[in-house]
């Protein structure tokens, strides 16, 4: 049986850690860019990184659709709660074919942890204006529809019938509250944020134009919303929000109906 924490996988030999982690990946993501279960190119070499080492509570997964693609195809950063529940801290899927925005570094190299340390200003709107939401460097493929029963179907393995994640920005919780997750903690911080963009409330009267985030028209989308609120026009950073997913259970949540993606 497979164990009940990620700290006791992580005390698993080399290959049954491999195998168990292995199953986190949308089986769709690896027929779509045609690679093999054993996560190797042809010329055998390893397409996929993991990170999980004995004695820790967290694992990572780093998956390139090329051995010597610049940025992971499928990301992933898993680890236990204080309760031994099953935590995402991080999900990542990028189209790697599509075009890249520095908005993960700074002019000079500085990494910007996502734009939430430092901001690449100029690259950071160049993705808004692609189409692109706070945090992306790519475009990403849509595939939490796949994602989602693959998750399920990891943490069941474990013993859970539940886990837990958390957004990093507002489009993310927006876009989880889609596909069955409930709010934990931060629902009344997403509701009074809903309430500031509506036309008389206080964050829509900040969206000013003073800078290309802060655009009228960005309180009628959620990825508009996103980004003033990472521009900082609401009172406080986007943070403070987790939430969870019942296996097998949707929960019926529609909390913004009124806003476009």
């Amino acid at each position: 049986m497979t164990p009940r924490s990620i700290a006791a996988i992580n005390e698993l030999p080399e290959s049954q850690k491999r195998e168990i982690y292995s199953r986190f990946i949308p089986p769709q993501l690896l027929d779509q860019f045609e690679i093999s279960p054993s996560l190797e190119d042809e010329q055998g070499q390893e397409l996929a990184k993991f990170r999980y080492r004995p004695g820790s509570t967290d694992f990572v997964i780093d998956l390139r659709h090329e051995f010597d693609a610049e940025d992971p195809l499928f990301f992933a950063h898993l680890t236990d709660t204080m309760n031994g529940q099953i935590h995402v801290l991080l999900y990542i899927v990028n189209d790697p074919h599509s075009e890249r925005f520095d908005v993960d570094r700074t002019p000079d190299g500085r990494r910007t942890q996502f734009g939430l340390e430092f901001r690449n200003l100029q690259a950071e709107q160049a993705a808004m204006l692609a189409g692109l939401a706070p945090g992306q460097v790519r475009r990403g493929l849509r595939s939490l529809a796949h994602a989602v029963p693959t998750f399920e179907a990891f943490v069941e393995s474990m013993g859970h019938s539940v886990f837990f994640i958390e957004p990093l920005f507002y489009h993310n919780a927006v876009i989880f509250e889609r596909y069955g997750f409930a709010y934990l903690v931060g629902k009344r911080r997403m509701e009074a944020l809903h309430r500031g963009f509506q036309p008389d409330g206080p964050i829509a009267e900040r969206l000013d134009g003073s800078t290309p985030f802060r655009d009228g028209n960005n309180a009628n989308s959620i990825r508009g919303r996103s980004w003033a609120i990472h521009d900082g026009v609401a009172d406080e950073p986007y943070s403070g929000v987790t939430m969870y997913k019942r296996v097998g259970e949707n929960a019926l949540i529609n909390t913004f109906p009124d806003s476009a993606w």
